[in-house]
């Protein structure tokens, strides 16, 4: 399933209607953007609003902040049948805040169209959450995990759904909710449409687009990329196989009173703490963990106890750490944006700090991009594995 489509715009130069009238939308949905005060479409939705209006399937690209609950929101309460009954829409969220959050905003937007929004999600009662799904909702806002339990238990089922969406779905992925996804995916009509929303395209979010999407347009929302000031930047080229090696060494060489080593998923970012703290403190932080092990390990590492921690981007964003002396890419970024976002980890308040880039056989399409953007700033670190002993 190819896209179609792409759309690729920037929020410096992206032209915003200058009302929601403009995206031709209902009474009802008027009313309620007015009683949320909402002043003006933000770029994304203006890209993505009229797409699923029109029954194409989305793929978006947009930080969150963006307004991208409203970008799939507004559609989703336009095109609910309230006088059809039955399940229409369904919603995927990682966290069971962001079902509170997204359930909130789907029943404000669908007032005025007696949307009747169901919220399940883990830790919480399944008896009430069972109760409400039995009254019959129009759209459903849940977590993978819940929402499968339910299915496994007969208590609903998706025959009906007409529009699923996937809400920052590269956190999905980091949490290892994909498999899980997938197979809600499989319990629903294939002729629905689908909308994606991820900060970031990992290539394992990508391959979902390709597998569940049908001729899906790209939309891709992005600010202006920011400088990262105070920071000497170095990348390293290093075999594949030798990159832990690399690791060890600049870990031992360089000056790190503490540092983020950035991984791509969970399983990465654990396996490398674990291989990493045979020989020094070492933490992970990453989706797959519980509650407790990630505020403990951002205390260990926030006290200086544990010096190194290995982070994904996802489990990263919104942590102030103002000391962190090193960023390392152990792998490569998937974006500029997302290098410039990892790299801003240091340095901050003022102070100065380094980032470390891990350049491997597989990385150089990326490294390439990379160096174009960076330019004269991005310096070779004096690190060679494979020099010979004079």
């Amino acid at each position: 399933m190819s896209a179609s489509v792409l759309e690729a715009s920037r929020g410096s130069d992206t032209a915003t209607p200058a009302s929601f009238e403009a995206l031709q939308l209902s009474v009802p949905t008027l009313a309620a953007v007015r009683a949320l005060r909402w002043q003006a479409p933000t770029p994304v939705q203006v890209r993505a609003v009229p797409l699923l209006l029109a029954g194409r399937d989305v793929a978006v690209q947009a930080q969150t902040g963006s307004g991208k609950t409203a970008a799939y929101g507004i559609p989703l309460v336009e095109r609910v049948r309230a006088s059809a009954g039955g399940l229409q829409g369904l919603v995927l969220v990682p966290t069971r805040e962001l079902a509170l959050q997204v359930g909130d905003h789907l029943r404000s937007l669908g007032q005025g169209h007696r949307v009747r929004v169901a919220r399940v999600y883990g830790g919480a009662s399944m008896a009430a959450q069972r109760d409400a799904l039995r009254q019959h909702p129009h759209v459903v806002v849940a977590t993978p995990g819940r929402l499968l339990d339910f299915l496994r238990q007969g208590v609903f089922r998706l025959g009906s759904v007409r529009t699923v969406v996937l809400d920052e779905a590269d956190r999905m992925l980091d949490m290892g909710f994909l498999p899980d996804v997938e197979r809600i995916l499989r319990a629903t009509p294939g002729d629905r449409q689908t909308a994606l929303f991820s900060a970031t395209l990992p290539p394992e979010v990508t391959g979902l687009v390709g597998r569940t999407l049908r001729d899906p347009v790209w939309v891709r929302i992005q600010g202006p990329v920011p400088t990262v000031e105070g920071v000497r930047q170095f990348y390293v080229e290093v075999a594949e196989q030798d990159k832990l090696q690399a690791l060890r060494v600049l870990l031992r060489t360089e000056a790190v009173q503490s540092a983020l080593v950035f991984r791509r998923t969970q399983r990465g970012a654990q396996k490398l703490a674990d291989a990493l703290a045979r020989k020094q403190p070492t933490a992970a932080l990453h989706g797959g963990m519980r509650q407790r092990a990630r505020f403990a390990a951002l205390r260990e590492f926030a006290s200086g106890r544990v010096p190194v921690l290995v982070v994904t981007n996802v489990a990263a964003r919104g942590l102030d750490l103002p000391q962190v002396s090193h960023v390392v890419n152990f792998d490569m970024p998937e974006d500029v944006e997302t290098y410039v976002h990892r790299v801003g980890r240091t340095a901050r308040a003022g102070a100065t700090g380094i980032a470390i880039t891990l350049v491997g056989q597989y990385d150089m399409e990326m490294f390439d991009r990379l160096r174009r953007v960076v330019g004269t700033r991005w310096e070779r670190h004096p690190l060679n594995l494979y020099a010979r002993s004079p």
